[in-house]
């Protein structure tokens, strides 16, 4: 279950990652968020962070680390859609990427040692 998991997460992330870089939409989102200046910075680190859940196949430590990464860039983005006071369903991808990142970061730790 924690590969299907993981290639989820990592497809979900390279998606969203290119995403912030080339679409209007996204671009628009940011400057909703507040967070213009910081969406290319947070696209590059969804990238990366979903590079490294790959590369966790072969080096966990890296996966381990990759999932802990995505998981605060969830909860932080859940406390941005709080604050902007965002709907619950607009919220609740956040929150679910949030909580898979987290299970993904304790089971492949568990796993690990």
């Amino acid at each position: 279950m924690v590969p299907l998991l993981t290639w989820i997460s990592a497809l979900s992330f390279l998606g969203y990652g290119t995403c912030c870089a080339i679409t209007g939409y996204m671009r628009a989102e940011f400057e909703r968020f507040g967070l213009a200046r910081q969406r290319i910075l947070v696209g590059v680190l969804q990238l990366a962070g979903a590079t490294g859940l790959l590369v966790g196949f072969s080096l966990p430590l890296i996966g381990i680390l990759a999932a802990g990464g995505l998981a605060l860039q969830m909860l932080l983005a859940v406390g941005v859609r709080v604050k902007i006071r965002d709907s619950l369903l607009q919220t609740l991808p956040a929150l679910f990427y949030f909580l898979l990142n987290t299970y993904l970061c304790f089971a492949l730790l568990r796993d690990w040692l």
